[in-house]
């Protein structure tokens, strides 16, 4: 890191650090609305600006290090992706780095690697994204390469076909260790048939089945102004990068395609449980899921407050419960991902396959004993002051607050969602926490459970859980759960299962 760099980082620190020490600790005796006076987080004036074409920018000067950062979100990702082509979005946001404009692939890195930038593409479940960060003095260049890879990607065939190849070689050396996937099938599981469900990459079964025409109808349906949102941070004039940024983008064109209706994620009632074979495993790990909230919920930050406490950091009920006090596991967490229309909330843990009953029991436990006796004043006031004390880092840097512009914007929340942030967390209170508790988090018999390991050792202890429906690890994921009677086996019309535990 550059001595330049270093010092605004310092810089940002500080100034932040100020702002929410003058909050004071949270919890020391002050009343919430006390608590709520506090001082805001300083952000720099954010120019804000809708080009006629739908193209939304965000432009915020800050002129502490010679950089510049941006992320550019464009609606869709794998949300869009059609039936039997799960993995396509995924994949056509990876093909915009091998060749754009008057650059192919190598020459594209070469550009950025040969001024010290960083340059990243890719998608999500309801995003495309193009990042960076580049010296100010390399703007041109940044701009050049942003508008290129948006709007002139070429798709070359044979990085098509290498890139291919090596995703679905990652999507199956990935299941070596469940660690790395038994969230995807809890995830997979809970939603069901819904567009949540979709893994974003795909499985190695449809990303193998893709073409390049695939991806060629993907990005143009998919890629178009209207669907632009652009935040751009750093050393540089707002009203210069303004006519820049219009003369970029100005005439590109709306997207072709509409973007899909997604519903509302519906909530599990009862329990119903996967076990996903993986043979030779020694460890078993499982997900206990039910819908969480969106993006937008209105209680969203005493949420934030309630989970930390519950299972967000080291010290929460669940990881000290799991890891610290009985030894069961290296680490147990509850885990919220919001979308715009619902998400989950995933209490993820793994354990010894002899020990698996006692690991899921205690979190069954740890789950039905918060939801009846919620969490201590202490534990309330260490919440709220751990959140705090975090939260200057999530934007110390150019790139970061760039991201949150953007991520914010997507979602329609305004500028106050930062500012705002710590005086909110510290006004927090026990009786905001007991009531999001009861309404946010699932009972304890209201659960969709997802176990990955051995399934011969398993099968009696999964039936303790609930109806088991069974599929191996080595299977595509998305094809096994298909099978399952009734779609998915998840959160829209779970079925019985062609393979019910024996």
């Amino acid at each position: 890191m550059s001595p330049a760099v270093l010092a605004g980082r310092i810089a940002v620190r500080l100034v932040l650090g100020a702002a929410l020490a003058a909050i004071g600790p949270a919890g020391a005796g002050a009343s919430p609305a006390t608590k709520a006076a506090g001082p805001e987080i300083p952000l720099p004036p954010v120019r804000d600006v809708t080009l006629p074409n739908g193209a939304r920018l965000l432009l915020a000067e800050r002129h502490d290090v010679p950089m510049i950062s941006f992320m550019a979100y464009l609606r869709g990702g794998s949300v869009t992706d059609p039936p039997g082509r799960e993995g396509v979005a995924a994949l056509t946001g990876e093909m915009l780095r091998k060749g754009a404009g008057r650059w192919n692939a190598r020459q594209l890195a070469d550009a950025v690697d040969g001024v010290g930038a960083a340059f990243g593409v890719g998608s999500g479940m309801e995003v495309f994204y193009a990042s960076g960060e580049f010296l100010a003095r390399d703007q041109k260049l940044m701009l050049d390469l942003l508008r290129a890879v948006l709007r002139e990607p070429t798709f070359p065939d044979s990085e098509f076909t290498k890139l291919r190849a090596q995703t679905v070689d990652g999507l199956k050396a990935s299941k070596e260790d469940p660690g790395n996937v038994f969230r995807l099938y809890g995830n997979a599981y809970l939603f069901g048939g819904h567009p949540y469900g979709r893994p974003v990459g795909g499985d190695e079964e449809t990303v193998a089945a893709l073409t390049r025409d695939d991806v060629l109808r993907c990005y143009r349906e998919q890629f178009g102004a209207d669907r632009l949102i652009l935040a751009v941070v750093g050393d540089f004039s707002a009203a210069a990068m303004e006519r820049t940024l219009r003369a970029a983008f100005g005439d590109w064109g709306r997207a072709p395609a509409a973007l899909p209706s997604v519903p509302e994620v519906p909530r599990v009632a009862g329990r119903r449980v996967l076990l996903v074979d993986k043979p030779d495993a020694t460890q078993t790990y499982f997900v206990l899921a039910n819908r969480g909230v969106e993006k937008t919920d209105p209680d969203r930050d005493v949420l934030a407050v309630a989970n930390t406490a519950f299972g967000g950091r080291f010290t929460s009920m669940l990881n000290a419960s799991l890891r610290t006090e009985s030894g069961l596991t290296y680490g147990a967490s509850c885990r919220l991902t919001p979308y715009s229309k619902g998400g989950s909330l995933s209490i993820g843990s793994y354990a010894k396959t002899e020990s698996a009953g006692k690991a899921i029991d205690l979190a069954l436990d740890i789950l039905k004993r918060f939801r009846g006796k919620g969490i201590s004043a202490d534990m309330l006031s260490s919440s709220r002051n751990y959140i705090n004390g975090q939260f200057p880092y999530e934007l110390e840097t150019s790139s970061q607050l760039a991201a949150r512009l953007a991520a914010d914007s997507f979602y329609g929340l305004g500028r106050e969602e930062i500012s705002g942030y710590p005086a909110r967390i510290a006004a927090v209170d026990s009786a905001a926490v007991a009531r999001v508790v009861a309404r946010v988090y699932p009972d304890d018999q209201d659960l969709s459970i997802v176990m990955v390991g051995n399934a011969a050792a398993l099968r009696d202890l999964a039936r303790r859980y609930g109806k088991v429906r069974e599929i191996p690890l080595s299977a595509p994921m998305i094809a096994a759960l298909r099978a399952l009677e009734g779609g998915a086996g998840g959160g829209s019309g779970a079925g019985s299962g062609s393979k019910a535990a024996r």
